[in-house]
């Protein structure tokens, strides 16, 4: 027997590893039970104020069934993310948009749910794209006191340059006088 003959028999093969690694990071997956017993809480008060209670009982949460709403929690991620996935294999694309995922809870069968998380979508890019603006105009704003002070020509230079080649673009090497 050769020594390559003897390392492959003395050691797993690698689909045997993949696989191992797969079951090992699906365990260490699991969604964090202070959060889903918060979740519940808040949807049960919810069901509760919506059937004629006051909304604001306290149930409690047997650790069996919190445990069992985690786990269907991940299976349905699960669930969606390979439906997802099997979307933006169709278009021929490898990276899941959020589109792919409201068509994968349509090929499920949880149309109900497209509009509203499209609602919620909208609104997170509106705030995103607010944030975005707000920062760039106080970075804007930081810069033009920069350029007031003394040696504000060599920053203002050299911000032009960092942004000329961020664009692609070469630019010349900046002279700089010593002080």
């Amino acid at each position: 027997m050769s020594s390559a003959e003897a390392a492959a028999l003395g050691s797993p093969s690698k689909s045997a590893d993949a696989a191992a690694a797969t079951a090992g990071d699906a365990r260490d997956a699991d969604l964090p039970k202070a959060l889903m017993k918060r979740i519940l809480k808040a949807r049960l008060a919810q069901w509760d104020a919506a059937n004629g209670g006051d909304g604001s009982r306290d149930f409690q949460i047997n650790k069996d069934a919190l445990l069992a709403c985690c786990e269907a929690a991940k299976l349905f991620i699960h669930y969606l993310a390979a439906t997802a996935n099997d979307a933006c294999k169709d278009a021929k694309r490898q990276t899941v948009s959020a589109d792919d995922v409201l068509t994968a809870l349509d090929d499920l069968e949880f149309g109900e749910l497209v509009e509203p998380l499209k609602a919620a979508l909208d609104a997170y890019r509106l705030e995103a794209k607010e944030k975005a603006k707000k920062r760039s105009e106080q970075q804007a704003g930081k810069k033009r006191k920069g350029g007031a002070g003394g040696g504000g020509d060599n920053a203002a230079a050299a911000g032009e340059q960092q942004q000329q080649q961020a664009e692609g673009g070469r630019a010349a090497p900046m002279d700089v006088e010593a002080s």
